[in-house]
């Protein structure tokens, strides 16, 4: 098969951007399939004659383009914000990463606009205290937009007259049910005239460019945005993005049938982060410990726990919003979740370098409530042929209230406390490094095929997958 997608598996953040590039290697075409500026990648990579280490920051354009042969594609499934399109365009072709004739945007995606931000705010603000803890890009309004056949694609552009008028009505009903909020809707109007004539060479019409390509046995490689926990109907709802994040959001981000996807590959930290609101099982939490010390000075003493180690030594915040993530031990009962929906045919484990310093590791093996193990992630069917045989057996109930509840179960395994940083191949790791990936594999039953050592793009190991 032609086509490979790459996914995150667990909150977002795993680092999918790494292996991308080096599969865009051996890509025609990397396309994003849904999601919009919401992502966040970062990579390196040597640009020009001398070969310069280079960052670049990617969050709307797929990072396949740092590869200079391959082509970039924005799908149908994607929602756009143009000014940050081009600001983000403009931005890698200063640091010598050239673009041109290789980047395309399908003409269904949808547009994020400026208003969308704003009621994103407002809607934050609306929930209070439960908030959440969106980007703030725009991305759900847009969607909102989208799932009530009130939004703007991108064709809709080229048609100025008809635009103005469909995007004066939209703009008056957001203000309808928030207020007027401060926004110069004329004014945009014409911002949006000139910015359609700038996209006009990038759009296509993408199903047919996807399906010419296959016929043409290009290879496809698609750059899942987000993560499977993070999925409208998977994730931990309503602490979710707004599109779908799985495989099934390949097919109808790019109008690609099932049949032809090959490969899929899910991309999985060696410990678990996520950003925003939302329940988060294995998370350790920062401990503030009071007491009275001489005079009766109140004094505070921190004691630097496991959360604040993984996000110090992974670097642990966002590259879209900067925001700090929330770290915790690696749970595989979320990862035995997403092995459910995705069907991956193998995982790259990153960042097993923060790892090192530590004496030993938990790993999330079961959740407990009221003393009774649950068959699986809340929301999931049991994993047993037991209840195609007792169909009076039912699944956990897809509610946050029962995560709230639940026991972490975790086996203790013995860290390696030495660095992997240099390592070059998977036998050359320490023996209980290679233990922690085989009990992860043996636990979901899937192999690791990638594994990440260090931030460059050169600290990846490729481990060899049995035939």
């Amino acid at each position: 098969m032609s086509v490979s997608v790459v996914l995150g598996t667990q909150w977002g953040d795993e680092g999918k951007g790494k292996l991308v590039d080096i599969l865009a290697a051996d890509a025609d075409i990397c396309a994003r399939c849904a999601g919009g500026n919401n992502a966040g990648h970062t990579i390196v990579a040597p640009i020009g004659v001398e070969k310069v280490p280079t960052h670049f920051a990617f969050h709307l354009l797929p990072s396949g383009l740092v590869n200079p042969t391959c082509t970039g594609l924005i799908g149908n499934g994607v929602v756009v914000h143009l000014p940050s399109f081009f600001e983000e365009l403009d931005a890698l072709q200063a640091q010598g990463l050239d673009c041109t004739g290789r980047l395309f945007v399908s003409d269904r995606a949808h547009l994020v606009f400026d208003f969308h931000q704003i009621v994103d705010g407002l809607k934050e603000v609306e929930l209070g205290g439960k908030s959440i803890g969106t980007t703030k890009r725009g991305i759900g309004p847009a969607y909102s937009g989208k799932a009530s056949r009130s939004g703007l694609r991108v064709h809709h552009l080229f048609d100025h007259e008809t635009f103005a008028v469909k995007f004066r009505k939209i703009v008056e009903g957001r203000f309808k049910r928030y207020g007027h909020f401060e926004y110069d809707t004329e004014g945009e109007i014409v911002r949006y005239r000139a910015l359609a004539e700038r996209l006009r060479p990038y759009v296509i019409d993408s199903v047919t460019f996807v399906h010419s390509a296959l016929a043409q046995g290009k290879r496809i490689l698609v750059e899942g945005a987000n993560a499977l926990m993070l999925d409208l109907d998977f994730g931990t709802y309503p602490y979710v993005t707004s599109s779908a994040t799985t495989v099934g959001g390949v097919c109808t981000g790019l109008g690609i049938p099932p049949k032809k996807i090959g490969k899929i590959i899910g991309v999985m930290k060696a410990y678990t982060t996520r950003v925003g609101g939302g329940p988060f099982p294995t998370e350790q939490l920062n401990v503030r410990l009071m007491h009275t010390g001489r005079h009766g000075v109140e004094l505070t003493h921190r004691i630097q726990d496991i959360g604040v180690h993984l996000q110090e030594v992974g670097r642990e915040f966002g590259v879209t919003t900067g925001r700090r993530r929330r770290c915790g031990w690696l749970d595989l009962i979320v990862m035995k979740h997403s092995c459910l929906i995705n069907g991956y045919d193998s995982l790259n484990l990153t960042k097993l370098d923060v790892l090192d310093d530590l004496e030993e590791i938990k790993v999330a093996v079961k959740y407990i409530v009221d003393g009774k193990e649950l068959d699986g992630f809340p929301g999931t069917l049991p994993y047993s042929r037991l209840l195609l045989l007792m169909p009076w057996l039912t699944a956990n109930p897809a509610d946050l209230e029962l995560l709230a509840k639940v026991e972490v179960v975790y086996v203790v395994l013995p860290g390696w406390k030495t660095s992997i940083a240099s390592i070059p191949s998977y036998d050359a790791l320490p023996d209980n490094c290679k233990k922690y990936v085989v009990f992860i594999e043996q636990f979901l039953g899937v192999p690791v095929e990638w594994i990440g050592v260090g931030p460059g793009r050169e600290s990846m190991v490729k481990k060899e997958l049995e035939k």
